[in-house]
């Protein structure tokens, strides 16, 4: 949704009308990922993708029908293997999209979460006879909208802590009586952000991947011989500070992912004390599980919990038989990746 921001503000400012397709189930294998976004304006022009260029001029067609009539649709295509090989893709598939008329007021409230980095989430039902209803949820239960079927919203309440602790959008059947009701629960999640306490040689290559995918990467270390520009020119941020001066003031939000990984225990176990006490996606460290549970030990002194103890991967990243700074860097990525794509990671 962020990369397609700039030209809906654009159209909005414009006085454009906008409708935005939104891909809220997948059967099999498709192009893009559920909770991709395209929007159309009334000029028939468009911005993001909803399967690569499979069904993107079939989906701008039934737009301008849901501009001008104002209800929205919900519609299902099939991305053949031919389709797919046609625009350069190898996978093939079956989507299903719901397109909407998108009020200024309403792109404003996204473009704003989404540039603060707060968390929402939007609520959607998809079917029934209370198809187009919709709330805008925040953690906390704070809400906007209306779902005007009592016992439909009572169950939509009971999905919502659980869809957040996730954090991944998703699509849920509700069963209201006798009726079926589709809902889609669509995240509004935090830029990724990774913040790598330790400038050491698996720090090198971390970036490198947290980079290629979509990360801001921050690396802190108070030692210069460590962490410099020289040793890492591709870093966003570099922080000379000691970890506890820098995380004690950072704004921490469920798009933050932390990495320990500097075998020093004057700089990891104030960073992953600081961390359990805070929002964080993903919390890592590096070590065996000797020195882990010597961390353990020091955190509890510290007065954190067993609960939030448990939120601590450790040993970090997934047993690929690393060897090496870059394998085990491969291995620590990939483990952040299954956690945001809502995997449950068991050791």
């Amino acid at each position: 949704m962020r990369e397609i921001l700039d030209p809906m503000r654009e159209w909005f400012d414009q006085g454009k009308a906008v409708a935005l397709a939104t891909v809220v189930e997948i059967y099999g294998s498709a192009p893009r990922g559920l909770g991709a976004k395209m929007a159309i304006n009334h000029e028939s022009m468009m911005t993001g993708s909803v399967s690569g260029g499979c069904v993107e001029g079939a989906v701008v067609a039934e737009a301008m029908q849901v501009l001008k009539s104002g209800k929205p649709k919900l519609l299902h295509y099939g991305v053949t293997q031919d389709q797919a090989i046609s625009v350069g893709l190898a996978c093939g598939g079956t989507i299903e999209i719901w397109v909407e008329t998108l009020s200024e007021d309403t792109f404003s409230r996204m473009e704003k979460d989404l540039l603060e980095d707060r968390l929402a989430m939007i609520v959607t039902v998809l079917t029934g006879s209370q198809a187009g209803e919709k709330l805008y949820v925040y953690p906390g239960k704070k809400v906007l909208g209306e779902i005007y079927n009592p016992e439909l919203l009572a169950k939509i309440n009971e999905s919502v802590d659980e869809v957040f602790k996730g954090q991944h959008s998703q699509r849920k059947t509700i069963q209201v009586q006798d009726q079926e009701y589709e809902v889609f629960f669509d995240v509004v999640d935090p830029s990724p952000k990774l913040v790598i306490v330790g400038a050491v040689h698996i720090s090198i290559p971390l970036v490198h991947y947290a980079k290629i995918l979509g990360f801001h990467t921050i690396v802190i270390d108070p030692r210069k011989a460590f962490g410099n520009l020289e040793r890492f020119p591709h870093v966003d941020e570099l922080v000379n500070q000691w970890p506890q001066e820098y995380l004690e003031l950072y704004p921490w939000d469920q798009g933050t992912y932390l990495v320990v990984v500097s075998h020093d225990d004057k700089l990891d176990v104030p960073a992953l004390e600081i961390a359990c006490k805070n929002e964080a996606r993903y919390i890592g460290a590096l070590g065996s599980k000797k020195t882990f549970a010597k961390h353990v030990g020091d955190l509890k002194d510290a007065g954190i919990n067993d609960e939030q103890i448990a939120r601590i991967h450790s040993p970090i990243g997934l047993d690929i038989g690393a060897r090496g700074p870059e394998e085990i860097a491969l291995a620590i990525i990939t483990e952040m990746i299954a956690v945001r794509n809502g995997l449950n990671i068991k050791k």
